[in-house]
């Protein structure tokens, strides 16, 4: 059985100093891994990500993230993905990376994804450029999302993003913003190449748990749907992540 512990939106700013690491003391013993599905960063500055980085020294499992919207606002995206690296953080963009859990490979894809809205109230490239980059952008990150889960070998795939695939985790939020929630897209990459689990954040008031139209169990782990410092996702359990 493989544990993993997931959480997304931390919001990390330079106030933020030992508000999450005395959560993270016995992670070692609940977790295998640890997924973090960006927003890690309040707005995008390198000195968040480093408030955020020595949090996360004392944790002495894997740990694989993706960047959320909010860490690209203040363009120093490079430079958080940097710190975070520092610290030992595998930060994955449309790329993937292979756990080895006591024998057990563990393949995580992961991108941020972006908008688009979902199945029946969707946007089309279609009209003005600006509407076709937007749509262009949400399909070309749920392309290399299909192609690094489609690459990997390994006995369990996960796929890690910040926007939501489908619309039953973002349920709660209003229906008027649920196409800057997430896209179908990566549903449909997801199901394409197939996967085990799917964990992505951004919904603050969805709900935590979904399933992709492929039957794919989806989890919603942004904090504030969660309600604590992370969940921890089983696979091979069959109780389920």
């Amino acid at each position: 059985m493989i544990r993993l512990a997931a959480v997304g939106d931390l919001h990390f700013g330079d106030d933020s100093s030992g508000t999450w690491a005395p959560h993270l003391t016995h992670l070692t013993e609940a977790a295998d891994a640890l997924l973090l599905a960006g927003d890690l960063t309040r707005v995008g500055r390198s000195d968040e990500a480093a408030v955020l980085a020595a949090e996360l020294l004392d944790v002495h499992i894997p740990v694989v993230a993706v960047l959320g919207n909010h860490d690209y606002h203040s363009d120093e995206a490079k430079a958080v993905v940097d710190l975070l690296d520092g610290a030992g953080v595998i930060v994955l963009d449309g790329t993937a990376t292979v756990l080895d859990v006591d024998g057990t490979s563990v393949g995580i894809a992961g991108t941020k994804g972006f908008g688009g809205g979902f199945a029946g109230a969707s946007a089309t490239a279609f009209g003005e450029p600006e509407m076709k980059a937007f749509i262009d952008h949400s399909t070309s990150l749920a392309d290399e999302l299909a192609a690094a889960l489609d690459g990997l070998d390994t006995d369990w795939r996960v796929a890690l993003m910040h926007y939501a695939p489908v619309k039953d985790t973002v349920k709660g939020e209003q229906p008027e913003i649920f196409p800057f929630l997430g896209s179908y897209l990566l549903a449909e990459a997801v199901d394409a190449v197939g996967a085990d689990l799917v964990v992505h954040g951004h919904a603050h008031h969805g709900r935590e748990k979904g399933v992709t139209p492929g039957g794919i169990h989806v989890r919603n782990v942004a904090q504030p749907v969660l309600r604590r410092s992370y969940a921890v996702y089983c696979l091979g359990d069959s109780g389920d992540a």
